[in-house]
């Protein structure tokens, strides 16, 4: 058996030897100092510190080295990879730096910048509408009231003085649930409401009832067979039309504007004794148009007004029929359609562009409250 070879020569393995060892050395830094980013950095270290790299392979001969020349060779291969591990860390470290620096300038938010406010939607109109209207009621002490919308024909018409033999009761007019003998209607006006908190409520009532309502209407620019009401009811001792004139008055001044006139024009409701349809002063012409026809005014046809809704007193058959005596209580009632207040508040031309759900029509409202 032979002795071990403790003569052999290390330079005899050329990746070991010292020029070839420094190129690879030399190389690494290069592409050390060349890499842009911490991405470029991983595949450098990869190939010249990694498993496969020029130094790993090399590094791996030393294993057939004689015990003699193993020490000097390993010292060799051991500060070369020293220094490139060096030169990565100290990169890393650079590009970590540069790399916060410019995540923070691109990121930066300048606080005191005016804030683009992207629209989200907003609340339909004709909600804002009711809810404003009927917090005017709220105001003056009323109470908010609701009720079915599939409504007996009790309350929707007979409680109401309107006979069976009433125009408003036939198909023409009125929904009827299933079939006409069933008794049960889609609700034509919000005024069974009504009926309802003179027969649940002690006596003063002041109530008022927003709510949708349906009629066998087509639908067009001034018509919809589902549209919505608000309507109020007063009963009280000493009620008298001086009452009803001075709260629609309130109501027309929070709707349109300080100054708007009203008028009562006489007028027939089965319900109502006497009855009226209140009229506003035309918001456009202010009744100007009227004397002077050289200006004409499209909104009320050149006559100084516009039909808002209808009011009058309670009549005493609608009072017997919730059991309040007609003898000592007296009350008003109106009722006004919110689309229509919507078209003269804010100049909507077309109601059909209200039940579309064209977004563009309700953004132009704004998140109103």
């Amino acid at each position: 058996m032979s002795a071990p070879n403790r003569s052999y020569d290390p330079v005899g393995v050329a990746s070991l030897e010292p020029q070839a060892v420094q190129e690879c050395v030399d190389a690494a830094l290069v592409a050390i100092a060349g890499a842009i980013d911490l991405e470029a950095l991983k595949q450098v270290r990869l190939e010249h510190s990694g498993d496969k790299s020029p130094l790993a392979l090399a590094n791996r001969e030393i294993g057939a080295l004689p015990p003699a020349a193993k020490a000097e060779v390993g010292k060799r291969m051991g500060l070369a990879r020293a220094q490139v591990k060096d030169a990565l860390l100290a990169r890393e470290a650079e590009l970590t730096v540069e790399n916060d620096l410019r995540i923070l300038r691109d990121e930066t938010v300048d606080v005191t910048m005016t804030a683009e406010r992207m629209g989200v939607g907003g609340r339909h109109p004709l909600t804002t509408m009711m809810e404003r209207m009927s917090e005017v009621f709220v105001q003056m002490g009323y109470e908010i009231a609701e009720g079915p919308e599939a409504e007996a024909e009790w309350f929707n018409f007979d409680a109401l003085n309107i006979g069976p033999d009433h125009p408003a009761r036939t198909m023409q007019d009125t929904f009827f649930v299933d079939s006409v003998d069933s008794g049960v209607v889609l609700r034509t006006q919000t005024s069974p409401i009504q009926m309802r908190a003179l027969l649940e409520r002690s006596l003063p009532v002041y109530v008022v009832a927003p709510g949708r309502v349906y009629r066998t209407d087509e639908l067009d620019a001034t018509h919809t067979p589902v549209f919505h009401q608000i309507e109020g009811i007063a009963v009280d001792e000493g009620i008298t039309m001086a009452h009803l004139k001075g709260t629609l008055d309130h109501l027309a001044t929070m709707m349109f504007g300080t100054g708007i006139k009203t008028r009562l024009r006489p007028s027939y409701f089965p319900f109502t004794e006497p009855s009226a349809e209140i009229d506003v002063e035309c918001f456009v012409c202010r009744g100007s148009s009227v004397e002077d026809p050289s200006s004409p005014c499209r909104t009320c046809g050149s006559e100084g007004w516009i039909e808002w809704g209808g009011c009058g007193m309670v009549n005493p058959r609608v009072l017997i029929a919730a059991g309040v005596d007609p003898e000592r209580y007296s009350g008003f009632a109106f009722g006004m359609g919110v689309e229509r207040t919507l078209m003269f508040r804010h100049g909507v031309t077309d109601m059909r562009d209200m039940v579309e759900g064209d977004v563009r029509f309700t953004q132009a409202f704004g998140l109103e409250v």
